[in-house]
C-alpha cells in the first residue's frame, strides 16, 4: 500500500511504484471522480489508442433509436 500527503497548495504526488507499474507519464491527464468519501483518479487515454478496440463485437440484439420510448 502506498500513501501520499496533500500539500498546503492542495497538490499531491503519485508514488513512484504506482507511476512505474501503470506507465504514467508527466503531463498525463486524469478524470477525478468523487464516489462518497472516495476519490478516484482515472487516466484519460488518447482517443486514437481506442481505435479497433470493439472490432468483432457482437451487435446482435442491439437497441436502436426506434426501440426507445
Amino acid at each position: 500500500m502506498y500513501a501520499t500527503t496533500l500539500s498546503s497548495k492542495f497538490q499531491m504526488s503519485i508514488p513512484k511504484g504506482i507511476r512505474e507499474s501503470m506507465g504514467l507519464q508527466p503531463g498525463q491527464r486524469f478524470a477525478v471522480i468523487a464516489k462518497g468519501t472516495t476519490i478516484e483518479l482515472v487516466p484519460i487515454g488518447e482517443i486514437a489508442k481506442a481505435r479497433g478496440r470493439l472490432r468483432g463485437a457482437n451487435t446482435q440484439d442491439y437497441r436502436d433509436r426506434k426501440d426507445r420510448v
